[in-house]
């Protein structure tokens, strides 16, 4: 089977083309820098610059995971859009390239975020639950929208709407990890804003199995069973390393440094998956302590 990634040489795209090479796929990714892709991978992958060049290869299935870096640069209302647009583009041209194909793709999973809920405080939420309008929701909203073409198609289209992925080697636990290693680790204000988190393992895993359960289809949670609030994150983090994390950060110096993006710092929901699991979806880490002691032991 071919699978064109969007995304590969990020975090969790490079884990996701190394398992699909595992299981005997071949790999069609979109880079800016297609001769230098396999090596930032790690595995051997058909390289081109642009969706539209994939056009003369059977595509069967896309897993569509591009965007901008949400943090590193302070939200200005041009990054905003440099945020959005890096999203849409992408996944316009994919859905683009579905429609041109005389044999259209079986399935493309799209990615989107848990922001797409904007701060929710203590209430569970799941895939119905209303959003709260802000930035983080405008993004996701309009990410997901760009996708939406293919719901009437022969693609099935399946949405994720992905949590903190956890893992040493990228995301926020792999800088998280040194400040907690030199006594340095700290919750963020009140510490109890959710943090719904997924291990990088199951979050391969469920791609995977979303992309090849013919049943699964629209939008999922890719979430933990267990969220977690930011102070519990960071009290198990640092029992996980044997380090005391007796620190906080105020939230007006989040504001003061990082402006409206703290919001994704100090606001949360307590995002459940919850059709992931009603619809047979095991995890290997149900709680945040088996995906610390799993990661780092």
């Amino acid at each position: 089977m071919l699978v064109l990634v969007s995304g590969a040489t990020g975090f969790v795209g490079r884990r996701l083309c190394q398992q699909l090479h595992q299981q005997g796929h071949r790999i069609g990714v979109i880079s800016r820098d297609p001769g230098q892709a396999a090596a930032r991978i790690g595995v051997d992958v058909m390289a081109r610059k642009s969706a539209e060049e994939f056009a003369d290869q059977p595509i069967d299935a896309i897993v569509n995971l591009a965007g901008a870096p949400i943090f590193g640069k302070r939200w200005s209302e041009q990054r905003k859009r440099e945020l959005i647009d890096s999203r849409v583009s992408m996944t316009r041209s994919l859905v683009a390239l579905c429609h041109a194909l005389a044999e259209p793709p079986r399935v493309m999973v799209s990615g989107s975020a848990m922001g797409f809920y904007g701060d929710q405080g203590d209430r569970d939420v799941d895939e119905h639950t209303l959003p709260h309008r802000e930035f983080a929701h405008q993004l996701c909203h309009e990410w997901e929208q760009a996708a939406a073409p293919l719901a009437n198609s022969n693609t099935r289209l399946v949405i994720v709407r992905l949590g903190l992925v956890l893992d040493p080697e990228g995301g926020m636990l792999k800088s998280l990890l040194p400040t907690v290693r030199l006594f340095a680790g700290a919750q963020l204000s009140d510490g109890r804003q959710y943090m719904p988190w997924i291990s990088l393992q199951d979050t391969v895993r469920a791609l995977l199995w979303l992309m090849e359960n013919d049943s699964a289809e629209g939008v999922y949670n890719l979430s933990a069973p267990h969220p977690v609030r930011n102070r519990e994150l960071m009290k198990a983090l640092g029992r996980a390393v044997h380090r005391p994390v007796p620190w906080r950060v105020p939230g007006v110096m989040l504001k003061l440094g990082l402006g409206e993006m703290s919001r994704m710092l100090l606001t949360g929901a307590a995002m459940r998956p919850r059709r992931l699991v009603g619809e047979g979806f095991h995890f290997k880490h149900e709680t945040l302590q088996q995906a610390l002691a799993a990661q780092l032991e």
